[in-house]
């Protein structure tokens, strides 16, 4: 990195270090007000606030019908959970101590291309390209934005890793929306619905292909390992969620530690590899040592395995409004998630039904009821709040800083979510 770069780096650092800390959500007080605790979202607000017009523009196409769909899913109300988590990330790994390794140059801009673009004939109308070999000016005359922002602590490269982060997750929506025949996604009719099916599915290939684009263009070769190996990680983890994972014990008849090893490993690929890859790619951009960057690391990966699992129980928990898709959506679909898996422990009667994916008439209802009587819920909250600690754990060497408080936070909220 340049040493004007790391001027500004260390500059920052000194300031975002005097910062006030704000008030954490951990539990200090039984009688703490809830107006006390923080929004994670504050501490990177504006970063967010631009994140979907950012992506908007590195999707644009000349043909209507696919920039619309590719489109979709990006400017839905959505949480925006995992963008968030890699600009936290980020200002958060600023403070950690840097390796001795020198990192790639960030003066680098992450819009300029390898190749001229007449070879690559990527035309996207949402961006003018300047007549300078392959540079590209944002559209509507905006100031570039600098390479590293002194106030929010945010290196250009990091801000575009969240917008490349969410432009794989809504691309994994637009698939699983169609694996799943999905009518609903956020309250709203979903991709597959509005486009059919094979629409969704090219514009879920169009997002991984500019997404690919943008991360060649980050020119840090380790996380273009990372986010590409969790490209493939999504599609194995639906390949295992479609196969039979009905595994159980001879003599009980009930699941086996196995069945549990293979639903957490679906569960890491399909939901936690792109949180836990994209908090270490952020770590990496902000040239952190490696030990901070398993940690970050490990951190994504169990913040991801506790949201998921959080979904898994409001699937039996929450109403359908409130959810925005239909509850019980996992039955209906086959799925055995965690409450049906623990409940099955208390009411062997439910392996015949996960085995044939709760096929006949009767069985969806059934099992919902047995897990309701069961303490499958329960147990799959408690699980879920297990994986939390080990998240704040993770990241309790990390320098004190307004950002690792928020992703301290973000651990409670993850359980506290109602959709």
């Amino acid at each position: 990195m340049p040493a004007s770069t790391w001027s500004s780096v260390l500059a920052a650092t000194a300031k975002l270090a005097a910062a006030p800390t704000p008030v954490s959500s951990r539990p200090v007080d039984q009688a703490q007000s809830e107006d006390q605790y923080l929004d994670p979202l504050t501490a990177v607000a504006v970063e967010m606030n631009n994140l979907t017009g950012n992506i908007r523009n590195l999707l644009g196409s000349r043909h209507s019908t696919l920039d619309t769909a590719a489109k979709y899913y990006v400017q839905s109300e959505g949480k925006h959970v995992r963008p968030l988590l890699v600009l936290l990330m980020s200002r958060a790994t600023l403070l950690a101590p840097k390796s001795e390794i020198t990192p790639i140059s960030y003066e680098d801009d992450v819009n300029q291309s390898f190749s001229p673009l007449d070879i690559l004939r990527d035309f996207n109308p949402s961006q003018i390209f300047s007549t300078i070999a392959s540079k590209v000016t944002p559209i509507r005359g905006a100031t570039p934005v600098p390479v590293f922002d002194k106030d929010t602590g945010i290196l250009l490269s990091q801000r575009r890793l969240a917008e490349i982060v969410e432009m794989i997750h809504a691309a994994s929506l637009l698939h699983d929306d169609v694996v799943d025949e999905s009518e609903l996604r956020r309250g709203k009719p979903s991709g597959n619905m509005v486009f059919g099916n094979k629409m969704s599915i090219l514009a879920g290939d169009f997002l991984l292909g500019r997404a690919s684009v943008a991360l060649s263009r980050l020119r840090n070769a380790e996380v273009i390992e990372l986010l590409a190996t969790v490209i493939a990680n999504l599609v194995e983890g639906e390949f295992m969620q479609l196969k039979n994972t009905a595994t159980q014990d001879e003599h009980t008849g009930v699941a086996t530690p196995e069945t549990f090893n293979y639903y957490l490993e679906k569960t890491y690929l399909k939901t936690a590899s792109l949180m836990s890859k994209s908090c270490r790619g952020a770590a990496v951009l902000s040239g952190a040592r490696e030990e901070f960057r398993d940690m970050a690391y490990q951190y994504g990966r169990n913040l991801g395995l506790a949201f998921q699992l959080v979904d898994d129980l409001l699937d039996y928990t929450v109403t359908e409004s409130d959810l925005g898709k239909p509850a019980g959506a996992d039955l209906q679909l086959g799925l055995a998630t965690a409450p049906a898996l623990f409940a099955w422990q208390t009411y062997p009667e439910l392996g015949d039904m996960i085995k044939r994916k709760f096929s006949e008439k009767g069985d969806v209802e059934k099992a919902r009821e047995l897990v309701q009587l069961s303490d499958g819920v329960e147990k799959t909250r408690q699980l879920a709040e297990d994986y939390s600690i080990k998240a704040r754990e993770a990241i309790d060497e990390f320098p004190e800083s307004p950002a690792k408080e928020s992703l301290i936070d973000m651990t409670y909220k993850v359980l506290d979510r109602k959709k």
